[in-house]
């Protein structure tokens, strides 16, 4: 039997023929473009439940800051429990931070950034309610909660706390001012 003798032009066939096949090309396609997709979309689902989940905080410490501050006085337990039962659905209760703080009429107060510049969480807050027959102060409520984030690792980065290495988080905040009546 002989064997047939290679030209220079089989290689050039092959390679039109090769280029020529559209055999597979979606699913080439389809992986070149499915991480940057996927990465999109866990993205969008990522941003609207630290949305949702700052919206349930912010409700939370409305509902329950009116319930208990306009009516009476009310213990840091009873508060925090109360805060923890419209919460708990999404969020753990133990790393929600609470601080209630009481301030004279006309006083001029001002809120501080629980952030420092280092970008860690300052937790230095107190529970300072106003006295029962006291109806003139000003009672600021603030909660907060560092959400985790997954989809910071795909370069997609809202994070405003830093926990250290590769553990960033969203830190959700919620206030509210009343005055007792």
């Amino acid at each position: 039997m002989l064997l047939p003798i290679a030209t220079f032009a089989a290689p050039g066939r092959l390679l039109r023929r090769f280029f020529r096949n559209r055999r597979g090309s979606a699913a080439v396609e389809f992986a070149i473009i499915a991480p940057v997709f996927f990465a999109m979309i866990f993205a969008i689902i990522e941003t609207a439940l630290v949305f949702f989940a700052g919206q349930v905080l912010e409700t939370a410490v409305q509902d329950t800051g009116r319930a208990f501050f306009t009516s009476t006085t009310v213990s840091k337990t009873d508060y925090e429990t109360a805060i923890c039962n419209r919460i708990k659905v999404l969020m753990d209760c133990t790393k929600v931070r609470n601080d209630v703080q009481t301030y004279a009429a006309g006083t001029v107060f001002t809120i501080a950034d629980p952030i420092d510049s280092s970008g860690k969480f300052v937790d230095s807050f107190s529970y300072n309610p106003p006295a029962s027959t006291d109806t003139t102060s000003t009672v600021v409520v603030r909660s907060y909660y560092q959400w985790p984030l997954f989809v910071t690792g795909l370069g997609y980065n809202i994070a405003n706390v830093n926990r250290g290495g590769s553990n960033s988080s969203r830190l959700l905040t919620a206030t509210a001012a009343y005055r007792p009546q």
